[in-house]
């Protein structure tokens, strides 16, 4: 009952107009470790470790199982190739307790990309990922930084549709650029 009215209202509070991110292109990003889940597995996701490996796609979304953030799931396990070809790392957070994510992980992320817990809200609120109808949950914001900690693109909206598009187009032309240097 719950999980059927966090959709309900999160669908309700998609017709609202998309809020912007504070975090600005140009931005540091703030570093973070959290706890996290792939397939099922769980292991400390470091941003900094990540980024040794090149631009991270980190995604914020309001709570696991629901319709908007199962749809944003599927996508980018859909995607995940893509970005792993651009040298990219994608990874969901969520308030979702490690366990939640860990069946999340495998169901929803088709095992594809991992999920961090961030329950205390620590990590969204420093990336300024709160929902403002319901400051408990994540808004639906998607950010691409750069190996030096800058922030590239940063997208807030409650729908799902365009995460996945814009934040693959951000690190296209992140990787392009790379190429011209």
């Amino acid at each position: 009952m719950r999980r059927l009215m966090v959709c309900t209202s999160l669908m309700a509070a998609t017709f609202a107009a998309p809020a912007l991110a504070a975090l600005a292109v140009g931005a540091a990003a703030p570093d973070f470790s959290a706890q996290a889940s792939l397939g099922g597995k769980e292991f400390n996701f470091s941003l900094a470790d990540a980024l040794k490996k090149g631009p991270v796609v980190l995604y914020f979304y309001p709570a696991a199982f629901t319709k908007g953030c199962t749809i944003e799931a599927h996508e980018f396990a859909e995607a995940t190739s893509q970005f792993a070809a651009l040298g990219a790392t994608v990874i969901g957070v969520s308030h979702d307790s490690i366990g939640t994510l860990d069946k999340f992980s495998v169901s929803e992320c088709r095992s594809k990309f991992p999920v961090a817990a961030d329950p205390d809200e620590t990590v969204i609120k420093s990336y300024d990922a709160v929902l403002a109808q319901k400051p408990e949950y994540a808004n639906r914001t998607s950010y691409v930084i750069a190996p030096d900690h800058t922030i590239l693109m940063t997208y807030t909206d409650l729908n799902p549709d365009k995460h996945v598009e814009l934040t693959l187009a951000a690190v296209k032309k992140w990787r392009d650029a790379q190429a011209q240097k």
